[in-house]
């Protein structure tokens, strides 16, 4: 598709939404707070789609956003504090900015390079912290993922894969001295360091620990949902099996 295509689509897309504006009730009441849970939802949908696969469905969730996208530019243009246009050029300038291997003067950087200087142009912009731009709203275990992500990017990180293993086994083994003092305060605080180790031993591997995470939980879905259908079978509840039954028919629900 060429640019004018495109470009004549986003541009239906504006008038559309001017016109939504001016004569629906319900989008003529929106405003930034009343978008802000629909928007995290949709961003939630599109994971949905791509963690499926569904091509089709990423392609509308990606809708969804630019509409919200749009919709909020629109309301920030009734008041003349930005409009669409401004949005686009403030990625602009700042891809531009961050990207000096391919706009500047700087050449034949590596992926890793790039992300260590990405950090350090960021705080240039006036930003304090690496940390400061990690959304306080994430959920916590895509937060530790940004986290140890934007730590290493400027050199914070372990050296040798062993030296991350051995930190997992070292939480693990404070959250069995805090289990035997029975502090329940000390006990969450040192299973969330275990935690916390665990996704920073995925990230070092090389792995999406949130994706990982994903996996599994469907993967449980599916087993215990069939476990579900032979007790059903049987005319069964879990509360009629042993343990040991119990077992059995989660072996049979892997294969």
């Amino acid at each position: 598709m060429n640019k004018k295509i495109q470009l004549d689509s986003i541009s239906r897309l504006l008038d559309i939404m001017d016109e939504l504006r001016e004569k629906c009730p319900w989008d003529q009441k929106q405003t930034f707070e009343s978008l802000k849970s629909l928007t995290i939802e949709e961003t939630f949908e599109l994971a949905d789609a791509i963690s499926d696969n569904n091509i089709n469905e990423v392609k509308n969730e990606l809708g969804d956003l630019l509409l919200h996208i749009i919709f909020y530019s629109k309301i920030a243009s009734e008041t003349n504090l930005f409009d669409i246009s401004d949005v686009a050029k403030s990625i602009t300038n700042k891809l531009i900015f961050r990207h000096p291997h391919i706009y500047g003067d700087l050449s034949g950087l590596d992926e890793k390079q790039v992300k260590s200087n990405w950090e350090k142009l960021k705080l240039q912009e006036g930003k304090k912290s690496v940390l400061e731009g990690v959304p306080k709203a994430l959920p916590s275990f895509i937060k530790s993922m940004r986290i140890q992500e934007k730590v290493s990017n400027v050199g914070f990180d372990w050296a040798k894969r062993k030296d991350v293993k051995n930190k997992i086994l070292e939480e693990l083994n404070e959250l069995e001295l805090e289990l035997e003092s029975g502090n329940s305060e000390n006990i969450e605080s040192e299973l969330g360091d275990l935690i916390f180790s665990v996704i920073n031993y995925a990230r070092f591997i090389g792995v999406n620990a949130d994706n990982a995470l994903e996996k599994t939980n469907k993967k449980f879905i599916k087993r215990f949902m069939n476990i579900e259908s032979q007790l059903k079978k049987n005319k069964k509840i879990f509360s009629d099996i042993t343990e040991k039954e119990m077992i059995s028919y989660w072996k049979k629900s892997k294969n």
